[in-house]
């Protein structure tokens, strides 16, 4: 377990190799996804900047976070994944490097939200594009499965965004 009390105490390196701190979205929503191109679900890249370039204006961040923990679905490099997203899905939201969502290495981003929604069956991600909502509280975090389409969050997110102080 973390000691950290807010998402945005953390931080990230992006896939360009800087590191991003979660304090520059203090108060916005965040959807963090753990993302690959080679699963059967990455056509949801559409839905995710869709939601990225209706939302953000309001408030909410999109952070793809790639993983090739499952079934090797994220062979490339940072370099080749955001050419892939860019290209095939014209992606703009901030990806990290490639991480861990599972194991003694979990990305601490990702390990925050997977201990703020443990389950019957525990924290681990399971599989791809699975899905957590952050509200701007920074604290508070649902967790969505992989089949759960990126449009079909849309109602949660604005319910969060009203809550967004400007």
């Amino acid at each position: 377990m973390t000691n950290t009390k807010s998402i945005f105490d953390l931080s990230f390196v992006d896939n360009r190799g800087e590191r991003v701190s979660l304090s520059d979205f203090a108060g916005k929503v965040l959807l963090v996804v753990n993302t690959a191109s080679k699963c059967g679900f990455t056509g949801q890249y559409d839905g995710l900047q869709k939601l990225h370039e209706e939302l953000a204006d309001r408030g909410l961040v999109v952070l793809g976070f790639p993983c090739d923990q499952f079934a090797h679905q994220e062979p490339g490099d940072d370099s080749q994944i955001a050419e892939f997203c860019r290209v095939n899905f014209g992606v703009t939201f901030p990806l990290s490097t490639k991480v861990d969502v599972n194991g003694k290495d979990t990305d601490p981003v990702l390990a925050f939200v997977k201990e703020r929604t443990r389950g019957r069956l525990g924290s681990a991600v399971k599989w791809n594009f699975t899905k957590f909502l952050v509200a701007p509280d920074g604290q508070t975090v649902r967790r969505f499965a992989p089949t759960v389409d990126p449009a079909d969050l849309r109602a949660d997110v604005e319910t969060l965004l009203a809550t967004v102080v400007r």
